[in-house]
């Protein structure tokens, strides 16, 4: 049973019926999802959602299916980590980690939006869906729409790392390398799902697709026993993520799961990709496009789709942006890893820097509660650490060989 209202402009109020929709015809505003939280209240419980598969879907009432999901059945319920090590190293009371770098089936956060819009592009009948991305999100539609026995076209930039192309190229995908930016690709898949009667999991089914990122959220509040942290540092590409763990964070309060958010909310992003941060310190609301320039190549978006909802939910929640250097993320990466045993993207890099930074500026304090997320796999962006990494010892097959080595370097 689907709990779906039907979809509504966030600009100008508008309602739509559930359909392929995603702009208002209005004021070309885009839409979002509303439910029917009266009824839905009726129906789960926290005691209710405890008991079901550990996977995405417990939380099925807040999600936008109308039928049964074909896939996503081992993703999401990824874990909630105390930091400990990390938090020492931080000077930090409370530090946790959602990590989605162990995500089913491709590492990455984006398992978790594909599985919602991939089963809701099947309830509308597409047999192809296709998607504009800088990478983490190809590999998870490429993977789900093999389990599904649906075609796929993914459009990349040309200049995605090798990984990352290796990981969507592998599940049988037709791989389009665009000689462009994200924003370049993302105009031209526009134009080609005005052409074609194919599913673009994050243009014309967008509002059932970013639905999916709530997950994350719902999965931090139930794995700290329905407490939501203090503080929350989220990275931000196209500014749905960031946007959608607070919508998450809302309806459990309207459900009566949670206590009302007082969760300050945290955008992070690369130095050379930080058009979202550089909007907050300015104190705008005008969202200045910017061509990226970073090594932390899944969130190089210069014109964020959400950017604007970004903006707006780190001013409700009275949290602040910031941005890392290349520098900095490679370093944050090393320290997560030798800390946490945790190998991650560049973009959970770009958390952790910038999760350092705050505390650093006694923006956030060192005494309470914080959530770093961590959104992909480093096995994607190795490319990025290698320079950094320790040397290897080559010795002969002997143990005099191991101990002259040995000596040398102690």
């Amino acid at each position: 049973m689907s709990y779906v209202l039907g979809l509504r402009c966030r600009e100008c109020g508008r309602n739509y019926p559930p359909e392929v929709l995603f702009v208002c015809e209005y004021c070309f505003g885009s839409l979002e999802v509303i439910y029917d939280y009266a009824r839905i209240r009726k129906v789960l419980t926290k005691e209710k959602i405890t008991k079901r598969p550990k996977n995405l879907w417990r939380y099925r009432e807040l999600l936008p299916l109308n039928k049964e999901p074909i896939t996503g059945f081992f993703s999401g319920f990824t874990p909630l980590i105390r930091a400990r090590n990390l938090s020492a190293y931080l000077g930090a009371k409370e530090v946790y980690l959602k990590d989605d770098s162990v995500s089913h089936p491709t590492l990455s956060f984006k398992d978790r939006v594909v599985a919602v819009a991939i089963s809701k592009a099947k309830e509308f009948g597409f047999n192809t869906v296709a998607c504009a991305s800088t990478g983490n999100l190809a590999n998870a539609v490429s993977a789900q729409a093999a389990f599904c026995g649906l075609r796929s076209f993914i459009f990349i930039p040309a200049d995605l790392e090798l990984a990352k192309i290796v990981s969507t190229l592998i599940y049988g995908a037709q791989v389009v390398a665009v000689e462009g930016s994200y924003d370049e690709v993302n105009r031209l898949c526009a134009e080609i799902a005005s052409r074609y009667h194919w599913a673009f999991v994050n243009i014309n089914i967008r509002p059932y697709y970013a639905e999916g990122s709530k997950t994350f959220g719902f999965e931090i509040a139930e794995q700290l026993n329905w407490r939501l942290p203090q503080h929350i540092v989220v990275p931000v590409a196209g500014g749905s993520l960031i946007s959608k763990i607070w919508k998450a964070f809302q309806e459990l309060y309207k459900l009566g799961f949670v206590e009302k958010p007082r969760t300050k909310v945290y955008a992070a992003q690369a130095q050379g990709c930080s058009p979202v941060v550089t909007t907050i310190k300015e104190n705008s609301e005008i969202i200045k496009p910017v061509r990226p320039k970073t090594i932390a190549k899944s969130l190089a978006i210069g014109n964020p789709a959400d950017g604007y909802y970004a903006v707006s939910v780190v001013k409700e929640s009275k949290g602040w942006g910031e941005e890392a250097s290349d520098e900095e993320i490679v370093e944050a990466m090393r320290v997560l890893a030798e800390t946490e045993g945790i190998f991650t993207e560049t973009a959970g890099g770009v958390t952790l820097a910038v999760t350092k930074k705050l505390l650093a500026q006694k923006i956030i304090p060192k005494e309470e509660s914080i959530v770093i997320c961590i959104t992909g796999n480093g096995l994607k962006t190795q490319d990025a650490v290698i320079p950094q990494l320790k040397k290897l010892w080559h010795i002969k097959p002997t143990l005099e060989s191991f101990m002259e080595t040995l000596k040398e370097h102690t």
